[in-house]
């Protein structure tokens, strides 16, 4: 659990005043009291991970679900997008792939957009999203979305304030008229205790296999802990409509995430054939809107 020391450096509860900021990711090893307290960290209500066996029979389900959904969006013709926000290495890019992993690849897409070119920076901010809406029948997951203007962007300077502003005026209702002309919008908040991202971040500094995933915006991150934080807290306020609510999951157990991810997902929607017992309910520790969750996010 961390709490802020008004520096922009995190104090960690349980490592007794550890300065995040400071911490040499070339390390080779990562201090005891963070590893220890990764899990944990920021409130998380589980002391251990969901068990493997467990959580591949449920993910294996709730995918036969996730195929139903998508035969009945099909057949309706129904447009089905889900943003997918929230703290660095949260585990947005490994949820995104489990829900995708047994579609059908020419309805169901993950769109991860890259820096805007130099022609998109003079168009309407929102217009190469829109590009990527989908079509009657399709799904879209977004891995970060306009949501960038308001976070990414804002806290690394890539645009002025009244950009921001301007931002958080019109995306309500940008999202307004989305929801207006039929799409079934999620938004999704992943949210992770600095131990946890510090845990994440180390590891892909350290395996071979990871090393793509660890960016120059990642490591300043890990000094922005509490400008990422103002900048959610301000999100929230100006975004979270009635329309287009923002929903928080508490992600340091990545097993735990992806399950509830899709199980958010489907118990949203009223498919054929849905099986409701294997669906169930998201996990109300985990998952959730309103102050309780946007507090801890």
């Amino acid at each position: 659990m961390t709490k802020s020391d008004g520096r922009g450096n995190g104090q960690s509860v349980n490592g007794g005043g550890f300065d995040f900021a400071a911490f040499d990711l070339d390390t080779p090893d990562l201090p005891d009291h963070i590893a220890e307290a990764a899990l944990t960290s920021d409130g998380f209500p589980y002391r251990a991970r969901l068990k493997r066996k467990t959580y591949e029979r449920d993910l294996m389900l709730l995918q036969i679900e996730l195929l139903k959904l998508q035969r009945w969006a099909r057949a309706q013709g129904e447009r089905i997008v889900v943003v997918f926000e929230g703290r660095d290495a949260a585990g947005k890019g490994g949820s995104i792939r489990r829900v995708m992993r047994h579609l059908n690849p020419r309805h169901a897409r993950a769109v991860a957009l890259t820096k805007p070119t130099e022609a998109e920076r003079g168009q309407w901010y929102f217009q190469r999203y829109v590009t990527h809406l989908p079509t009657a029948g399709d799904l879209v997951l977004f891995d970060r979305s306009w949501y960038n203007r308001a976070g990414v962007e804002r806290v690394m300077g890539f645009c002025d304030e009244d950009q921001v502003e301007k931002f958080l005026e019109e995306a309500p209702h940008f999202e307004a008229q989305l929801v207006r002309d039929g799409i079934r919008l999620f938004k999704l908040w992943l949210t992770i205790g600095q131990e946890m991202q510090l845990k994440r971040f180390h590891a892909r500094r350290h395996d071979p296999l990871k090393h793509w995933k660890l960016t120059e915006i990642d490591l300043a991150a890990i000094k922005k802990w509490d400008a990422y934080t103002a900048a959610r807290d301000d999100l929230f306020r100006h975004t979270h409509t009635a329309h287009a609510p923002w929903t928080v999951i508490r992600a340091n157990d990545k097993r735990r995430t992806r399950l509830n991810v899709i199980r958010h997902i489907l118990s949203a929607i009223d498919y054929t054939d849905k099986d409701a017992a294997i669906v169930g309910s998201p996990d109300d520790k985990l998952l959730g809107s309103g102050d309780a969750f946007f507090s801890t996010a």
